[in-house]
């Protein structure tokens, strides 16, 4: 595992606003991560005391980041910044996540990636349960 102080450095997200508790496993091409973030009433994401299950897009998008970066420190490098292009194919099956009682578990899969950007698909579960599943297009952004 990989706690956050060992990834913190490798997304732009910083204070509240990082939503990823930890790293349970990774590879070239897949991440698992682990989030509690969900159950704090501090959460910047909530709106009128609640957390809607939209919002684990974002999660999905930081454990791609976070993936993102480690693949890159991997090789000696930085990962180059990168912006949500587009969202697809996107199952919530749930609407809430601030009542849920457990850690969620994301996990995403890297399916392309060239000298423009990533796509990734991805799923959100908590325990066994199926919270959303989807693919996020990352833009590689460019020097100008």
């Amino acid at each position: 595992m990989i706690g956050r102080e060992q990834f913190e450095t490798l997304i732009p997200h910083g204070g509240a606003m990082r939503l990823i508790d930890q790293v349970v496993a990774w590879d070239a091409r897949r991440i698992h991560c682990r989030s509690h973030s969900h159950l704090d009433p501090a959460n910047p994401l909530r709106r009128h005391s609640r957390l809607a299950a939209l919002h684990l897009i974002e999660y999905a998008a930081q454990s791609m980041a976070i993936h993102g970066g480690l693949a890159a420190r991997e090789l000696g490098t930085a990962a180059a910044p990168g912006l949500l292009a587009s969202v697809r194919d996107v199952d919530l099956q749930a609407q809430r996540l601030d009542d849920l009682g457990a850690a969620l578990e994301l996990h995403a899969e890297q399916r392309l990636a060239d000298g423009a950007g990533w796509l990734y698909s991805f799923r959100a579960l908590c325990g066994e349960r199926l919270l959303a599943s989807g693919r996020i297009a990352i833009m590689m952004l460019k020097d100008s």
